[in-house]
């Protein structure tokens, strides 16, 4: 599946998601993860709706996105999207860090909703 980090460095999850100019993409399976690029948000707008709307469009293909913040309504038009957003414990806390972790508990007993976004990426491809 295809997991966002919010990160100015693809070290750490530093950023807001309503301040990120781009997130790292990975793709994550239980036996592998892989960096595979970045994407940038193109904001056509000001207010908050199209700085949201921009940052879900740059987010196409994710299951997950981690972030250090993210607002209520930001977070709801994600899940609205099949987007699920995470909030990581800060910049303690790196990028492969959280991807290693990710990968044990989908070797495990992964939570449905995290199955169900598993699934949802296996049927697309």
């Amino acid at each position: 599946m295809k997991v966002a980090f919010a990160s100015s460095d693809n070290l750490h999850i530093d950023q807001h998601f309503g301040w990120a100019e781009k997130f790292s993409l990975w793709e994550v399976r239980p036996e592998t993860a892989a960096f595979i690029g970045f994407t940038e948000v193109e904001t056509h707008g000001d207010d908050a709706e199209d700085k949201i709307k921009a940052r879900i469009a740059a987010l196409e293909g994710c299951a997950l996105v981690y972030v250090t913040q993210i607002g209520g309504p930001a977070a709801a038009k994600l899940v609205a999207h099949r987007i699920h957003p995470l909030k990581s414990k800060g910049e303690e806390e790196t990028i492969a860090e959280v991807v290693e972790k990710l990968q044990q508990v989908l070797n495990n007993n992964p939570p449905p909703w995290l199955r169900k976004a598993l699934l949802k990426d296996e049927k697309t491809n």
